[in-house]
């Protein structure tokens, strides 16, 4: 099957009294369900992400093994505070990370960010979200409304579609863990845990419903409004035995301290954490400079060093030192300053985009500056690569438009072994990111010709 012709196929359906109605639907829906980040509604597109079976099955494939890869990483940070050096972890950090959460993985539930591409390997990760992975349930809302679309009506005529979704595997993952963590099964009191003015609240409004509708307590909680008393971490007269943490470890220290209840409560194991402190090894970017060192060749399969190869653009932390750059030997530092157009500085530990420097779309003096500050912060420098872009439709003026977007795809991991659902986003701009106030979010189907 084609998928250019099955995303004709949809277009040719959108005629401007269909992408009327559709766009309606979609504002709608959107509205009744808070479909928005922050103020802005977080689709702004009439066509959701199509994707064959092969290319699921391919992402899924590849994703496997480069998560086997990661682990032996992880293992070996644990295990050698020499090697653990490589992630260039704070002090605080450093110390939680020595503390096991009572449970198997350091990430039980995760995404990667990657790209499909043309040229050699097919696929590109560019990042491991292993602390605090969000949108599984807005991706899901969106793919219900979609699935109530007029247009897709008309286009399952032609084609089976399937949805791919993610509350169920992050359900799965806080419940195993906390299984482990417990020595039985049992029902969890579950907290998901952020500050109340963050733009994804309306997220936990979500899953908070979806927790609820299979039988679980729960509740969303801010860390401020959090004590542990007793022995038990308590919001009000609410007993919190399961934290689905959705507050990035790193502001909760920064913000509440070492002594924070939080903390304390998970260290004396009064609490179960999902995702864990130790999920701070893989989820900083230095975790895909570690696979891509030459130095730790030794530490993966010859499988492995092909996926690595093929699927982790190049990535090296930025120090003072030789190194290699496609087999070739290289001083680190001139090199990055001579390849600017190639080049990507990201800091060890930011999300949404924040502190990326994209050398082809800055000057020589902001680039040299950004190396010095690189020089004295933990930073990344990660290889140029090429994004994929795919037409999409949207209403301008009372009639459907279509427009070239920058397109990722965020397959869901779960014990950080297999990819489970699929979050994709969008982008006028090269810094794909909704958190950044430029992308949209838009629902992922598998499609086959009927």
């Amino acid at each position: 099957m084609s998928l250019r012709e099955a995303i004709q196929t949809y277009h040719t359906l959108l005629t401007d009294d269909m992408a009327a109605a559709t766009q309606e639907q979609l504002d709608t829906q959107q509205r009744r369900r808070g479909l928005f980040f922050g103020a802005r509604p977080l689709c702004t597109v009439l066509r959701p992400r199509f994707m064959t079976p092969e290319q699921y099955r391919f992402l899924q494939a590849r994703v496997h093994v480069l998560m086997g890869a990661f682990g032996k990483a992880y293992r070996a940070a644990i295990e050698d505070a020499t090697f653990r050096k490589q992630f260039a972890l704070l002090p605080w950090e450093e110390t939680l990370v020595r503390y096991n959460p009572g449970f198997r993985d350091p990430s039980p539930t995760s995404r990667v960010d990657t790209f499909f591409v043309t040229d050699r390997g097919g696929l590109r990760l560019m990042e491991y979200n292993a602390d605090t992975p969000a949108s599984p349930a807005y991706n899901d809302e969106l793919a219900d409304i979609f699935s109530a679309m007029p247009t897709m009506r008309e286009f399952q005529r032609e084609y089976e579609v399937r949805a791919l979704r993610g509350r169920h595997g992050v359900l799965h993952a806080l419940l195993d863990a906390y299984e482990q963590w417990l020595g039985h099964r049992a029902k969890p009191r579950i907290a998901i845990l952020d500050w109340r003015e963050v733009p994804t609240y309306s997220e936990f409004l979500l899953f908070e419903k979806f927790f609820k509708e299979q039988g679980i307590e729960c509740i969303i909680t801010d860390p401020r409004e959090v004590e542990y008393r007793d022995g038990k971490l308590m919001a009000g007269d609410f007993h919190i035995t399961l934290i689905y943490k959705r507050v990035l470890a790193s502001e909760l220290v920064e913000r509440g301290g070492m002594d924070h209840p939080v903390v304390r409560a998970v260290l004396d194991g009064a609490v179960c954490m999902v995702n864990p402190f130790r999920c701070k090894i893989l989820h900083k970017k230095a975790s895909l400079a570690v696979l891509s060192d030459e130095r730790n060749a030794e530490l993966f399969t010859l499988n492995e060093l092909e996926a690595i190869s093929a699927h982790i653009p190049w990535t090296c932390m930025v120090e003072e030192r030789h190194t290699h750059y496609r087999g070739e030997a290289i001083d680190l530092i001139p090199f990055i300053l001579a390849h600017r157009e190639q080049l990507v500085l990201k800091p060890n530990d930011e999300y949404g985009g924040k502190g990326v420097t994209l050398g082809w779309l800055c000057s020589a003096e902001e680039w040299e500056k950004t190396i010095q500050t690189a020089l004295t912060e933990p930073f990344v420098v990660q290889e140029r690569v090429t994004i994929p872009t795919e037409p999409f439709p949207s209403m301008v003026d009372g009639k459907v438009a279509f427009f070239d977007r920058m397109l990722d795809t965020n397959p869901l991991v779960f014990y950080g072994d297999y990819v489970d659902g699929c979050l994709s986003r969008l982008s006028a701009e090269a810094l794909l990111n909704v958190t950044a106030g430029t992308g949209s979010a838009v629902a992922t189907f598998i499609v086959e010709k009927r």
